[in-house]
């Protein structure tokens, strides 16, 4: 039996495996489907401490789990995690049809990439609409092509401004007249000679269904409505991202948007589960944040146990 089991290997999740396993409590790590979680997909992440020149965001997860081993965490990649039961004590998991038993539960798994939600966008995905420009960008099929991006944030403006190094021209299209990034990161997009931004616009539809590629989308001016198109190879989608908690729907206090609510500190309703990282913040949503509620979460892991064995 374990006695602290942690979903997922963002940084939220390798902080609480480096506190716990520090702890001499030798987690076990699950890392999800995409271990390391949505920082691998950032080329430079600028405002970590301690990296004046900033890291590649996949080599810093890299050092996160390295550092989490070192002290005795264990990594498991796993395909699904299939079931949880809170309703015994240990808590029962069933990864890839094995069996865990667990005293305590960090859950730190993260948000998903939030879709437009069209049916094209859905056909075409991965043949010309994609959510990762720097896991997509350099295929040969974008290169010296006009891309669109789509969303206003900083997630939004740092594809944009990766896909540069690509695209012939980079159309940024925003439902807004402005950007919602920080400052720094929409001037800097702003000022580049290869970006352009399409104001006050959403895609109602990606084009070509017919040809099993993207030729272009269609789109819709929000203030006059009226409709054009615009030619393009390829799509990437970045407005926002969608909690990885439908597995603990019904059983782990939501919102509803599915970010679960701890309790107190970060203490679910379930005693003995923990919550940690981007699947429980949606103000903040930074690589340091999620880092430091995994930290608080391995505490309140660890001082939950040590009180059980009083």
């Amino acid at each position: 039996m374990e006695k602290v089991v942690i979903v997922g290997t963002g940084c939220a999740g390798l902080t609480a495996a480096i506190y716990t396993a520090r702890a001499n409590l030798s987690p076990l790590v699950l890392t999800g489907t995409m271990p390391g979680g949505l920082l691998t997909t950032t080329s430079t992440v600028e405002n970590y401490p301690g990296f004046p020149e900033g890291v590649d965001g996949y080599e810093l997860m890299v050092r996160m789990q390295k550092q989490a081993e070192k002290f005795g965490a264990r990594i498991k990649i796993l395909q699904a995690l299939e079931a949880v039961d809170f309703s015994k004590r240990p808590f029962v998991l069933t990864v890839d049809g094995e069996r865990i038993e667990t005293e305590t539960l960090i859950i730190a798994t993260g948000a998903g990439h939030r879709h437009i939600g069209l049916e094209s966008e859905h056909l075409l995905e991965k043949k010309g609409v994609t959510y990762c420009a720097t896991c997509d960008g350099a295929w040969p099929m974008f290169r010296n092509q006009p891309l669109v991006v789509v969303g206003g944030g900083d997630s939004a403006c740092e594809e944009a401004t990766y896909l540069t190094r690509f695209a012939s021209t980079v159309y940024l299209v925003h439902r807004r007249d402005t950007l919602r990034a920080s400052k720094i990161m929409a001037e800097r997009t702003l000022a580049h000679a290869k970006i352009k931004p399409v104001w006050d616009s959403a895609v109602t539809e990606i084009l070509d269904v017919k040809q099993d590629k993207v030729t272009g989308v269609r789109l819709k001016n929000l203030k006059t409505g009226e409709e054009s198109v615009l030619p393009c190879a390829g799509v990437f989608v970045a407005i926002g991202h969608v909690p990885n908690t439908q597995l603990f729907k019904g059983v782990i206090d939501m919102d509803h948007n599915g970010y679960i609510i701890p309790k107190k500190g970060t203490a679910t309703n379930i005693p003995g589960v923990f919550v940690a990282g981007d699947c429980s913040d949606h103000v903040y949503r930074q690589a340091i944040t999620a880092a430091g509620l995994g930290c608080a979460a391995a505490i309140d892991a660890e001082r939950y146990l040590a009180a059980l064995n009083e």
